[in-house]
């Protein structure tokens, strides 16, 4: 079996990982975090999201986190914007790139921005084109490309014509998201011929959510595709709060162990990693899902 030589993983844990926790960290903990995810060789960190803090309260300190976090110059630190007022703010937080968002369901979309798909496009277009404009690479989240908890399965073509008109709008990379981590290999299969017939792997990040153990079988299956990017969370933190039920993103720890045995080569080092999220898990005082985590905690 050919896999890529390299991965490149985008650590998720302080947004798509924090978003969905009750206990909120504080922001000095949330900064020692970041600074140690920093330091593991991660290539790429989501360290928060500039929506209004009524939404998701556990990141109303997203401009502060920013502004204290000590950058490593290996790494492009990004950030989930909503509109052109989350873009301000980000900016003067300071960030690489920023991730705008939306989902393929109507009635999902309705549920987490409060629009219609097509209602959503010229909000969208407005941030991708002021975050273009200040240098910014964009990416566009796309949540419920396989299935959808209110609609149920989501066909590809589908989701192909919301990734043509992100594209269109000036997106550097559409994140394709398994929101509520119910796909199995089959539909991923099924996805990524469509999506390759349009795009180029490099173009293409896959998202998975693990609530029912796919994730890594999903990643393998992605490999053989030809992709490169994904996203993932220490520990496996994460959910969706507009998909009941949801778990938490596939394990950054456990993707790890996944590539590292297969002699695929990430940059990142497993101990730190590994340190990072029992550092995490100690702060929300609860076991986090990664089967990595737990069987090599003894050993820290």
């Amino acid at each position: 079996m050919n896999y890529p030589d390299f991965i490149h993983l985008k650590e998720v844990g302080p947004r798509d990982g924090l978003q969905n926790e009750k206990v909120f960290i504080d922001t000095e903990d949330k900064v020692k975090w970041i600074n140690m995810l920093s330091d593991s060789g991660i290539g790429e960190i989501e360290y928060s999201s500039f929506v209004h803090p009524k939404w998701i309260p556990q990141l109303k300190d997203a401009r502060e986190v920013g502004r204290k976090i000590k950058r490593n110059k290996n790494v492009f630190y990004s950030a989930l914007v909503p509109n052109l007022k989350g873009l301000e703010h980000a900016l003067e937080a300071g960030i690489d790139g920023a991730s705008v968002f939306m989902s393929v369901s109507e009635t999902h979309n309705k549920k987490n921005i409060n629009k219609t798909v097509a209602e959503t496009y010229p909000v969208l277009r407005e941030v991708i084109r002021e975050a273009k404009t200040a240098g910014k690479n964009v990416t566009g989240y796309v949540s419920t490309v396989f299935d959808c908890p209110y609609e149920g399965k989501v066909e590809p073509e589908q989701v192909l014509r919301v990734c043509d008109q992100l594209i269109a709008d000036g997106v550097d990379a559409i994140s394709l998201g398994d929101t509520i981590g119910t796909a199995v290999p089959s539909q991923v299969e099924r996805l990524l011929e469509r999506m390759l017939s349009h795009f180029n792997p490099e173009q293409l990040i896959l998202h998975f959510h693990d609530t029912r153990g796919m994730a890594i079988a999903n990643i393998l299956t992605s490999l053989q595709y030809g992709i490169t990017h994904f996203d993932s969370s220490v520990g496996g933190l994460g959910g969706c709060p507009y998909a009941k039920g949801a778990a938490g993103n596939v394990a950054t720890n456990d993707v790890l162990y996944l590539l590292h045995g297969l002699g695929i080569k990430t940059g990142i080092k497993e101990e730190k990693m590994q340190q990072a999220a029992l550092y995490i898990q100690d702060k929300l005082g609860k076991q986090l899902p990664s089967k990595t985590v737990a069987s090599q905690a003894s050993n820290y």
